[in-house]
């Protein structure tokens, strides 16, 4: 059991990024050698078809990020409020005017209405009416979308009315440090350039550093790529509260390896044969529905005896150090946050754990690499 105290460590508030690195794949990169934790170099995204060999696969998460985020007026005070959309509500009937949302507000009570605000920060005449709190969303709301402007279900109005659900983090750091950010700039750039499927609330933030022209340099050097889609849910930022890691509430997130990723995954491996490559994941994103689907197919995913790559399923695996990987080599990742199941993840891939970890982290400090979403990265070889 992996004593949840072991996740924190200290980080000097000027280290969180607030912005991404320009161009993307600029982003710093340190290169870890996975089991020791020998750091190897230091260097940028950019020397990625360098760092990596031909017969590589990378797999990548194409989830698409929803401009989640909404703000507007309560009608019954007219004091200001804001949230996130969650999902849609399973208990709606299949209307997709129905949703589970998060709101922040005091005295919140079933048929109050929140008029949304547009992009100018007036009334939009689209309204979220709370018919009452969804307990298995972690005290979320049902509520009903009426007024003006519906039609098309969730992503065309929050196209037309959201804003990029950054991480609060990052609002916070910004607003400390009076760094004023137009929302259009971040929708663009929280965001991966090969996004498809929408539906995430959270980017995989890793994948922001690629560019086209890097992803076309690695498959001139021999590095194929797969795309899998994992949307990102709220509970990624969830701390972990629990005495212990494992005996944390992981949150479930919907998740999809298409058969041709699985596919390249095998010949990539050996597949019975001569191993060709490494698979690299592009995020912890990835990695969790990668050994989700191996795990499956090895029988040690209980629910899971029937998922396989081609078929969605629901995803609550927590990884700590310990666990046995399956189809996963390499990982390149964000630095994260303290008592986050993610740091639990990484530390896998180490002999020393999560101390092997923020041991390296002790030296992406010292080393002024810029830390969580929009910061930069690391490439854990083996």
């Amino acid at each position: 059991m992996l004593p949840t105290a072991e996740l924190e460590y200290d980080l000097p508030p000027d280290r969180i990024a607030t912005v991404p690195a320009e161009p993307r794949d600029s982003a710093r990169l340190m290169v870890v050698r996975r089991g020791s934790g020998e750091i190897l170099e230091h260097t940028t995204v950019r020397e990625l078809p360098r760092l990596l060999r031909a017969g590589d696969l990378m797999v990548m998460n194409a989830t698409k990020v929803l401009p989640a985020r909404f703000i507007g007026r309560r009608a019954d005070t007219g004091g200001g409020a804001e949230g996130l959309y969650l999902g849609m509500d399973p208990l709606g009937g299949g209307s997709t005017d129905r949703w589970i949302v998060l709101v922040k507000g005091k005295k919140l009570r079933p048929g109050i209405e929140i008029e949304l605000s547009d992009d100018h920060g007036q009334p939009s005449g689209t309204r979220l009416r709370l018919i009452e709190r969804a307990p298995e969303e972690g005290g979320a709301w049902r509520v009903e979308v009426v007024g003006e402007g519906l039609g098309g279900g969730p992503e065309v109005v929050l196209e037309r009315l959201g804003r990029t659900p950054l991480p609060p983090y990052i609002l916070k750091a910004r607003e400390k440090g009076e760094v004023k950010v137009d929302d259009r700039y971040d929708r663009e750039r929280y965001q991966t350039t090969y996004a498809q499927a929408a539906g995430s609330v959270a980017a995989p933030t890793a994948g922001l550093h690629l560019t086209p022209e890097l992803l076309a340099s690695l498959v001139a050097a021999g590095v194929s790529h797969e795309t899998v889609t994992l949307h990102v849910g709220a509970g990624t930022f969830k701390n972990v509260e629990t005495e212990f890691v494992e005996q944390h509430q992981m949150h479930t997130e919907r998740c999809l390896m298409p058969r041709a990723a699985a596919a390249a995954i095998a010949r990539t491996r050996g597949g019975g044969g001569s191993r060709v490559g490494r698979v690299i994941c592009i995020g912890t994103t990835a990695a969790r529905t990668v050994e989700t689907y191996g795990m499956a197919a090895d029988g040690d995913l209980v629910g899971h005896e029937r998922v396989h790559p081609g078929d969605w399923t629901d995803t609550r695996i927590l990884i700590t150090p310990g666990h046995r990987w399956r189809w996963m080599d390499g990982l390149l990742t964000n630095f994260h946050l303290p008592r986050s199941t993610l740091l639990a993840m990484c530390g896998a891939l180490f002999d020393g754990g999560v101390g092997t970890l923020k041991s390296i982290y002790a030296e992406a400090i010292r080393e002024r690499y810029r830390f969580f979403s929009y910061g930069d990265a690391m490439l854990i070889l083996p």
